[in-house]
């Protein structure tokens, strides 16, 4: 409850500490507005009667006026110095604007490490170096020096990561990754291209056998075709042979030489066919 009651006191006090400055800057523009339109005539002047006893102050309106002008004028010369205070008591309110500061510093320190800027090996020469490089930097010249002393302690301390992960290296590094991925895409579109032939040599195989399963079906369609045909053939090809008459046995031997005549020209003729 306290914490909170004296951050609001804070807040408040910084709200009417800027609302002071804005007041008198633009009470000092108002007036040396106004003072410049009286002294070309274009407005009038301040009229006020003073008297000091029996002395009457003359034109005491004009002189209060120009009095009155200068010395807000005047008090415009402090608000860079009130600015600067408030902006250091904000500075040590708020840590983390200054570890903002100190991250700014040390990233500027790491990547100039990483590029190869700093050569010195001893810790107080390195620090050293650090320092003059990132005071000469024209982005941190409105840091401190405490801050770029510890920028500078840091880089030090992260000097073997900068070297590690140098430009040279993280370079050589995207260009192996790169060949690789090049390496990557070749065999992959040589493997597509393998897949592509086989895949048409498994067509045109399964294209083959089909027609050699087509030409065996037919084939073994005709086979059976002959084979009922055949038989139908010789039946009615075959002649009706009479009853053989009773011979005598001495011309036997006659008649059974012509039967083998008449088979062996009947086979021609089924040959012939």
């Amino acid at each position: 409850m306290g914490q909170s009651v004296v951050s609001s006191f804070l807040l408040l006090r910084d709200l009417l500490q800027r609302l002071a400055c804005l007041a008198i800057l633009a009470l000092s523009l108002s007036l040396i507005a106004y003072t410049a339109a009286c002294a070309l005539g274009h407005a009038p002047w301040l009229s006020l009667d003073l008297r000091f006893g029996d002395y009457i102050l003359p034109q005491a309106g004009m002189v209060t006026q120009v009095v009155l002008t200068a010395l807000v004028t005047s008090l415009c010369f402090f608000l860079p110095t009130n600015a600067r205070i408030m902006a250091l008591e904000t500075s040590h309110r708020r840590f983390h604007i200054g570890m903002q500061d100190v991250a700014r510093a040390y990233a500027v320190a790491h990547a100039a490490d990483r590029s190869g800027v700093f050569t010195l090996s001893s810790e107080f020469d390195s620090i050293r170096e650090r320092i003059a490089f990132l005071r000469d930097h024209p982005d941190l010249a409105e840091l401190e020096s405490s801050v770029l002393e510890v920028a500078a302690q840091m880089s030090h301390l992260s000097r073997e990561l900068g070297q590690v992960y140098s430009d040279r290296n993280v370079a050589r590094a995207r260009d192996f990754l790169i060949q690789r991925q090049q390496e990557i895409e070749d065999f992959n579109t040589r493997l597509d291209h393998a897949k592509s032939v086989a895949t048409e040599m498994r067509n045109w195989l399964n294209r083959v056998e089909m027609d050699e399963a087509v030409a065996e079906a037919q084939l073994a369609r005709l086979c059976d075709e002959l084979t009922e045909i055949l038989p139908e053939l010789g039946e009615a090809a075959e002649p009706e042979t009479p009853p053989e008459p009773v011979v005598a046995e001495d011309s036997w031997e006659d008649e059974v030489q012509q039967d083998d005549g008449r088979i062996v020209a009947l086979l021609a003729r089924r040959a012939a066919e």
